[in-house]
């Protein structure tokens, strides 16, 4: 499935979701990618993740941002894949995703993980156009 080359999401939780409130994230470079480590070995389930809290996955992917988006990045695979969602290749779509789910996920880390990010790919995810028939 192909996932979209330039979802800009401007976010770090390189201090931990536990982090206080007064303590401001660095940005972030991170992508979501057709490349993306998504399918390097790792140390949850696909079951896992989708059960996880915001806090539960942070605490999954050891703490370290990389390996947390590389959970979101599976997470939005599956979002896209089982709603039938193609998502654009568009910086801006992209950047508005990363910041929807940067938000969601810092007020409320005993939210589910899987819940944020499929809620984000729905709003910029578009449905195939179907083929005119003859």
């Amino acid at each position: 499935m192909r996932v979209v080359t330039g979802i800009a999401i401007g976010f770090i939780f390189a201090a931990g979701l536990t982090v206080t409130a007064q303590q401001q994230p660095a940005k972030s470079p991170v992508t979501i990618t057709p490349s993306a480590s998504s399918q390097a070995p790792h140390n949850w389930t696909t079951e896992q993740i989708l059960t996880c809290t915001v806090s539960d996955c942070w605490q999954l992917a050891g703490k370290d941002e990389t390996t947390f988006f590389d959970i979101i990045q599976q997470l939005a695979e599956i979002s896209a894949e089982h709603r039938g969602l193609t998502l654009p290749d568009d910086e801006a779509a992209g950047k508005r995703t990363g910041e929807y789910i940067k938000e969601k996920a810092h007020t409320d880390h005993g939210q589910l993980l899987y819940a944020i990010v499929d809620a984000s790919i729905r709003k910029v995810g578009t449905r195939p156009v179907a083929p005119a028939t003859k």
